[in-house]
């Protein structure tokens, strides 16, 4: 692909990043904003100097998140600047001697961003990979085929009947549009019952399979909330769908197909003895809290009296994410939650997962703790991170996963999840449980697969989630640097925008009395019914329906690589690389809403996969320390693989900071619980005896809440532990007869709204305050050594901008970080 055409140049511009300027030239294309540096000028202004090309950086307009033009009069002095913040973190201000070519060129940035229309424009329909590099090669479409993943799972025509097959009835999306062609459901479940089991979901997303056990031929199923409602309404073929959903896997005499004393491997089968128990270091609390319950309880069947025996009953759930107080309002709307008196075959468990409207919220805090990165050098403000209560959300999404993760790999029980429309929060548990159980998964090719499958095949709205045709309000002119200057007759000075951005605040505002307490779309219209399916009214972003829900997967499962480095086979720059490509409109992977509407856009024919980028390049995007043995034998090399909670961390290098910048709080205060905890048990002091808003512990608390709650007096089924924000209800057949045991739900907190108690906060505040101190302090310490090579930068075959050689992490601008200029 030939170097793209420069529509402007601007020369001598000062870009600032990390509180540190570099001159140089400032080049706009139809996709792209290039930075050269040093500029023109500068090269020619010495013939004696052997010339070199100039360094280039490359800013996709597509990741712009929020673009500010602070215009200024020529007799201020100072001068006019457009400081952008783009969608991978990345914050640079460009300041302009003359006012009007800062003008122009916001405005042409904004042309190019925001005023699209339609997604034929974006860089996917025009961009070509480099000829003869591997990419041109690998054709990234075919990487995943519905069939041969089941293949892989047990289930096609010409294998063993497991008791699920591959029905076609949506093979033209008018079944379900926003759900994949081929669907896997049960043997016993006719495309007739399917029909009329359909009604009975929102969007006709019915309950399908995503994932079979290899070992157990347990199954983890998808759908979305029922059409409950008031009345509490049911559907007997819906009812009989997720029963068969949940015993496909067994004979005609209701015995499982495997066996799980023999079939199981070794790590399912918890090891329960005192010995194992105290030197598996590994295991985390909540999984130690597990054993000791399993191995010192009996169990008997409340009904019956019988011993259970554990492993030998099945526990199955119907996992709804949402907070039990959210599913029970959508029932004033005619939807809600399964009434389980229908569904006396399983249990149902709340996992307190808050919607997109507060996901959204917490990152926009994240945003606002690290927007100053282009003009301070200093670490991030704290107590906005905390505030955020970001990595309590990663927290309780991993819990929510491994929760369905035991069920299915070591209680040997069946899962169907949903939330509200199913393809949100739905896809985050269906994805890391599945990474958790299955080691396929974890391999560059598996965790492609598991993209295509559970995210883009079941519908997640990449369109309008990510808003790849930008929005109007993010660009924004700064009242505050209008005073002064001078208004020529039919001159745009930006004022207008200020006054258009208040009123559409001001009717966001009085919207939100409108919206459904927790439809996770917001008030998105049926776009089956409502709006043609590629249309540009369904591709047109709206504010209310943009989330970082596909980022907080990426996290989570960075968490997981981190506390696993062994067990992954691609690094943590695969998952940051993924997370820009979902922004960048490079490829047309991540491009529409679903299946259809891509289908409908030809993007296979039309543009390129992003899966062609990552494995023509698998070595720069390979772990390392990837160990590929599976040995349930050997410790660190089981099949199943779970979090540890404590040890969730901020995902520092996405944010481009440094592990200090992010984490020091939370490592500090972790260092702190240890050794408290340490003397506790040296000295004997008991943990009742010591305040819990007092203790060390609380720091960490406030950023990343411990999830676990003690073990019940009452000996509780091992399928079932109870987490304490997590896992907010468990209602069966037996709890719905007798309320009077339960709490009302109406009582149960959402997770985004707990108080924390004051003295952590107080805490941090002066924890805080002494890390800025003594950043302030080396800061200044080493603006003395910097001053000298203000021009000096480095990356991965691009310099980078700006950033201190000290407490920022240096920030790779990788060679592949935006297009290259070809020959």
């Amino acid at each position: 692909m030939a170097a793209p055409q420069s529509k402007h140049v601007y020369r001598d511009i000062h870009a600032l990043r990390g509180g540190k300027p570099e001159l140089g030239d400032l080049a706009l294309n139809d996709f792209h904003l290039v930075f050269r540096f040093p500029p023109e000028s500068r090269i020619t202004a010495d013939p004696s100097t052997p010339k070199k090309p100039p360094k280039q950086v490359w800013f996709a307009f597509h990741i712009i998140s929020q673009c500010t033009l602070k215009t200024t009069p020529l007799s201020s002095g100072i001068p006019s600047s457009i400081r952008i913040q783009f969608r991978d973190f990345t914050y640079v201000s460009f300041n302009f001697p003359d006012d009007q070519e800062a003008r122009d060129a916001f405005e042409f940035i904004r042309t190019r961003t925001c005023k699209l229309g339609s997604i034929e424009k974006l860089l996917a329909f025009s961009y070509r990979p480099p000829p003869n590099s591997l990419e041109t090669k690998i054709n990234g479409w075919n990487v995943y085929d519905v069939r041969s993943e089941f293949r892989r799972q047990g289930i096609s025509e010409k294998s063993a009947d497991l008791g699920w097959r591959i029905s076609t009835i949506n093979k033209d999306y008018s079944f379900s549009p926003t759900y994949p062609a081929l669907l896997v459901v049960p043997s016993k479940i006719s495309d007739n019952t399917l029909k009329y089991a359909a009604n009975f979901r929102s969007r006709a997303r019915i309950p399908t399979l995503t994932y079979l056990h290899p070992v157990n031929n347990c199954t983890i199923t998808r759908s979305s909330q029922p059409f409950v409602g008031l009345r509490m309404k049911r559907s007997i073929q819906d009812e009989r769908l997720v029963g068969a959903c949940f015993s496909a896997a067994t004979d005609s005499l209701g015995n499982p197909v495997a066996t799980a004393s023999d079939s199981s491997p070794s790590s399912s089968h918890v090891d329960l003895s005192a010995e194992s128990a105290d030197t598996d270091l590994s295991l985390s609390e909540t999984e130690r809290m597990e054993d000791e319950m399993i191995a010192g309880n009996a169990f008997y069947d409340e009904k019956t009296g019988k011993r259970l025996i554990y492993g030998a009953q099945q526990h199955n759930l119907i996992v709804d994410a949402r907070p039990a107080i959210n599913s029970y309002a959508m029932q004033a709307i005619g939807m809600g939650s399964e009434n389980m008196d229908y569904y006396r075959f399983a249990r149902k468990i709340f996992l307190n997962i808050d919607n997109i409207h507060v996901m959204r919220e917490s990152l926009d805090k994240v945003i606002s703790a690290i927007k100053d990165a282009d003009v301070s050098p200093f670490p991030p403000n704290r107590d906005l991170l905390a505030k955020s209560k970001w990595l309590k959300h990663i927290s309780g999404i991993l819990d929510g996963s491994a929760i369905i993760a035991r069920q299915v790999g070591i209680q040997h029980s069946h899962a169907l999840i949903h939330c509200s429309d199913g393809w949100d929060r739905t896809s985050q548990l269906c994805a890391l449980s599945q990474l958790m159980l299955d080691p396929y998964y974890r391999t560059m090719e598996g965790f492609i697969v598991l993209v295509e499958k559970d995210w883009l095949s079941f519908g997640h709205m990449f369109g309008l989630r990510s808003a790849h045709l930008n929005h109007e309000s993010w660009f924004t002119v700064d009242s505050d640097a209008l005073a002064g200057s001078a208004v020529k007759p039919g001159e745009n000075d930006g004022r207008g925008d200020a006054i258009e951005n208040a009123l559409a605040s001001a009717r966001r505002f009085f919207n939100k009395k409108d919206a459904s307490a927790d439809t996770e779309e917001g008030s998105t219209v049926d776009e089956a019914k409502a709006a043609p399916t590629s249309g540009p009214e369904s591709q047109a972003t709206r504010l209310k329906d943009v989330s970082p829900v596909f980022h907080q997967f990426l996290d989570a499962t960075y968490q997981l690589l981190r506390q696993h480095p062994t067990r992954f086979e691609f690094n943590e720059r695969f998952l940051r690389r993924l997370l820009y490509h979902v922004y960048s409109c490079q490829y047309g992977t991540f491009l529409c809403n679903n299946e259809r509407q891509r289908h409908e856009a030809k993007l296979m024919e039309r543009t390129r996969s992003v899966w062609a980028y990552f494995l023509g390049r698998r070595q720069e995007f390979t772990n390392e320390q990837y160990d590929a043995t599976i040995d349930d034998h050997t410790k660190g090399r089981e099949r199943l693989l779970f979090p540890r909670l404590g040890e969730v961390r901020w995902w520092h290098q996405v944010f481009n900071r440094t592990d200090d910048e992010m984490n020091s709080t939370i490592n500090a205060s972790m260092a702190t619980a240890e050794r408290v905890a340490a003397y506790q048990a040296s000295s004997g002091v008991s943990d009742a005896s010591i305040s819990r808003s007092d203790s060390p512990n609380s720091q960490l608390e406030a950023q990343n809440r411990d999830i676990q709650s003690p073990p019940s007096h009452s000996p509780q089924p091992p399928s079932l532990p109870l987490h304490k924000s997590v896992l907010a209800s468990v209602e069966s057949a037996h709890d719905a007869l007798t309320p009077e045991t339960r709490s009302p739900p109406s009582f149960q907190k959402s997770s985004s709204t707990g108080e924390m108690p004051s003295t952590p906060a107080a805490l941090q505040d002066k924890i805080s305050g002494l890390s800025i101190v003594q950043n302030v302090q080396n800061v200044i310490g080493s603006f003395s050594g910097n001053t000298k090579s203000q021009n000096g930068s480095d990356a991965e075959g691009h310099s980078r901008l700006g950033g201190s050689s000290g407490s920022r992490r240096s920030h790779e601008v990788d060679a592949d970080r935006e297009l290259q200029p070809m020959e």
